[in-house]
């Protein structure tokens, strides 16, 4: 197997790392970045557990050849919070208001919500609900999870 040189920039820290051609983006944020909040559930892109941006665009860790990555931005949960170490607002909010309940989902709900606002900060309820399709919650907690949302999208709502 070929080996690959990446250069890329992860939770805004540039990096380097030595890949083989057919390792996943996931398994090299777990194994060789240590970045354990992105999960792995079905393998095949459709739960969203293992939803990260890149270049701020969501795309699912479990699809992406690591050597597809190559010069470009990588986030996680883990590089979500503000330059001093606080939760996003969309991670407080999801504390807040109860947008989780076992937590496996939470990473991958967040990053989705990122990308959500990023693309549309003002979105209306049904916009949320059809975006965070792509994330499952086996708990059943959507509304705690579209609560979350929408209260950063609307922050002088009375919740």
């Amino acid at each position: 197997m070929s080996l690959h040189d990446l250069n890329l920039i992860v939770n805004g820290v540039p990096s380097a790392v030595v890949v083989e051609a057919d390792r996943l983006l996931i398994d090299v944020l777990r194994d060789d970045f240590g970045l354990t909040g992105t999960k792995e559930g079905c393998a095949i892109g459709v739960c969203g557990l293992c939803s990260v941006l890149v270049d701020r665009r969501l795309m699912s860790a479990c699809l992406v050849l690591a050597v597809c990555v190559d010069g470009l931005t990588i986030e996680t949960i883990e590089g979500l919070s503000e330059a001093d170490g606080s939760l996003s607002p969309l991670q407080e909010s999801f504390i807040r208001r109860g947008g989780f309940q076992c937590g496996i989902c939470t990473p991958g709900q967040v990053i989705a919500a990122t990308a959500l606002l990023d693309e549309k900060p003002d979105a209306t309820e049904a916009e949320i609900r059809e975006w965070m399709t792509g994330n499952l919650c086996r708990c059943t907690g959507y509304e705690g999870i579209l609560e979350s949302i929408v209260a950063v999208t609307r922050p002088n709502r009375v919740t």
